[in-house]
């Protein structure tokens, strides 16, 4: 889907309280193919959701090495890990080398997790999340673990004023960017 597609989509869901004061913007270089885009959520004019491809990479790079790199962090190796390791190598790989290969996946997928927690999200991500919310209920995108989908859910006029004042306890344990967006939903209401 295109994005302009996209957006109108999304600003068909708005809720009118927001409907002058929030906008999804996005750009891309078409002609520079080592420049990637950007998408970004403004409220009142102001950035304050960037999502950016060339950024996100080698921040979760970084962090991957941080954590293979502290000595600190002890990550455990469940027996079920280790088995599909196996299963995937369909040779004899010696037991050491598996609980490397297991810890190395293990490792990536923590990093992955820490850069969504942080909200370091790419534009295609947002494109992805974006498709994922507007074909699934709204219940299920509350109720999400994902960041982008509890900021999409609380911004959409189908969620209504009562269940926005019955969900602050739910909300303080959200990250803190889904935590702007609720109070300004809950402000406008």
């Amino acid at each position: 889907m295109s994005w302009s597609k996209m957006k109108q989509q999304l600003e068909s869901f708005l809720s009118p309280a927001l409907a002058e004061r929030f906008e999804y913007r996005a750009t891309s270089y078409r002609y520079l193919p080592d420049k990637a885009g950007q998408c970004y959520i403004t409220v009142d004019k102001k950035n304050v959701l960037n999502m950016i491809d060339t950024t996100t990479y080698i921040r979760w790079y970084q962090s991957e090495l941080e954590i293979k790199n502290d000595p600190a962090i002890q990550i455990p190796i469940s027996d079920e890990e280790l088995e599909t390791v196996r299963k995937e190598a369909n040779g004899k790989i010696p037991e050491d080398r598996l609980i490397v290969i297991a810890r190395s996946r293990k490792i990536t997928e923590l990093a992955k997790e820490l850069m969504s927690a942080q909200s370091a999200l790419s534009k295609s991500n947002f494109v992805v999340v974006a498709n994922k919310f507007l074909s699934t209920s709204i219940e299920e995108s509350m109720e999400s673990n994902d960041i982008l989908l509890n900021i999409l859910a609380l911004v959409d006029r189908r969620v209504g004023k009562k269940r926005i004042l019955n969900m602050s306890e739910q909300i303080k344990l959200k990250h803190p960017c889904v935590q702007y967006f609720y109070e300004l939903r809950r402000r406008l209401v």
